[in-house]
């Protein structure tokens, strides 16, 4: 290690959900941390992929009102959130979901890492390489300008696809092609009509129409539309199929990511003129803004001490070392149909064991967010951004403890 290298107590690889969370509290704790994103803003899913609900926040009950499953960040982001759009929790079928504005999200995470005099942000930059020795960790960071070193006491993988195992070359894994969760494509739309129950079934039909006109495509079946709580602004949301067949998808290949994208507005853009041509209320109607990034739910995965199971999920099973809870149904997108949804039993939280966020047999690295060390099955439950914002917090503090 040359004698110019920087030296962070922390690094934190990804400014997600997780990412955000961890660097935060490693950085409260005092400790000098860095946080590495790819971006022009942190927030991940929630704001590069327009993802509009924090989800898994809350306990799954049957009764009404809606419970927070995690103190701390997770319940400052919530209530961060809550002021700023003046919208609460919302029951949607038998759940409840916080709706968030990704502007918003992006205000708030600018504000808390600003109130943090020991985190420095680094954006448009992206670690490329690590190397492992006693005393830590050696990161290669990639930007316009070039690339630079830093060494970190310990290191968080926050990057949703276990990036750190990769450049490893060990430690990971990743379901086959054609049973990974498809990947979702939120848009805006300026919408000038209040978009109610009767406009979202009206819509529907409309939807119909078109594809069996030949007008738009088959895959735009699978479109909703939600209000953002702005006058005038709805996001749509599709799932899309990954590739010409299942499996050809891979969450990690440039040339199909691109491809993603491309459908993603073709999909978007062909049926909103189609909608705005067609009927009143959609009159004056016109795509907005894209996403920075189409979003991808599932990809590699550590392998760690502890590996959380689907089983697991469904029992609500509980650990003396858990660190959060897992309270999202098992939400399986493995098409692009919809969303099949499994419970647990009588709405039982599952916790989540401090092992998910250790590799195995790497000292002085963790991970959080939709990395963990979980199966396939239980993937599908931890990885919405409420149980990213609880690990990667859980993920945070555990990287402060090892510094001894």
């Amino acid at each position: 290690m040359s004698p110019g290298v920087r030296r962070f107590d922390v690094a934190v690889v990804g400014g997600g959900s997780a990412g955000l969370a961890a660097a935060i509290t490693a950085a409260r704790s005092g400790a000098r941390t860095l946080l590495i994103e790819r971006h022009g803003f942190t927030g991940g899913m929630g704001t590069a992929s327009l993802v509009h609900s924090f989800c898994g926040l809350y306990l799954l009950r049957d009764e009404p009102g809606a419970v927070l499953a995690n103190p701390g960040f997770s319940a400052e982001i919530a209530e961060r959130m809550i002021a700023a759009t003046g919208i609460g929790p919302l029951r949607v079928g038998r759940v409840d979901v916080l709706p968030q504005h990704p502007v918003d999200f992006v205000r708030i995470a600018d504000e808390m890492i600003a109130a943090e005099p020991t985190l420095e942000l680094m954006l448009h930059a992206e670690a490329s390489a690590v190397e492992r020795d006693a005393e830590g960790w050696l990161l290669k960071i990639a930007s316009r300008s070039g690339a630079v070193e830093i060494f970190a006491s310990t290191l968080v993988d926050a990057s949703g696809d276990a990036m750190v195992a990769a450049w490893l070359g060990e430690g990971f894994t990743m379901a086959a092609a054609t049973q990974l969760q498809r990947p979702a494509y939120v848009f805006g739309v300026h919408n000038p009509s209040v978009m109610g129950d009767a406009m979202r079934l009206r819509t529907s039909g409309l939807l119909v129409e078109g594809v069996r006109s030949g007008i738009i495509p088959s895959t735009a079946l699978g479109l909703s539309f939600r209000e953002s709580g702005r006058l005038g602004e709805i996001f749509g949301t599709i799932d899309l199929t990954g590739g010409d067949t299942a499996g050809d998808f891979d969450p990690l290949d440039p040339v199909c990511l691109g491809k993603l994208e491309v459908e993603g507005r073709r999909i978007a853009a062909t049926t909103v003129e189609w909608l705005a041509g067609r009927d009143d209320t959609w009159k004056g109607s016109y795509i907005s803004h894209w996403p920075v990034r189409a979003g991808i739910r599932e990809s590699r995965r550590w392998l760690g001490e502890a590996v959380l199971t689907g089983a697991d999920v469904l029992a609500g099973k509980r650990f003396e070392d858990e660190i959060a809870l897992a309270t999202w149904p098992m939400e399986f997108r493995e098409n692009a149909k919809g969303p099949k949804l499994r419970f647990p039993e009588n709405n039982r939280p599952c916790g989540i064991p401090a092992g998910c966020l250790k590799p195995r047999g790497m000292d002085r690295l963790f991970v959080g967010g939709r990395c963990i060390s979980a199966d396939h099955d239980a993937q599908a439950s931890i990885r919405v951004m409420g149980t990213c914002f609880a690990t990667g917090e859980a993920a945070g503090k555990m990287a402060v403890d090892a510094l001894g």
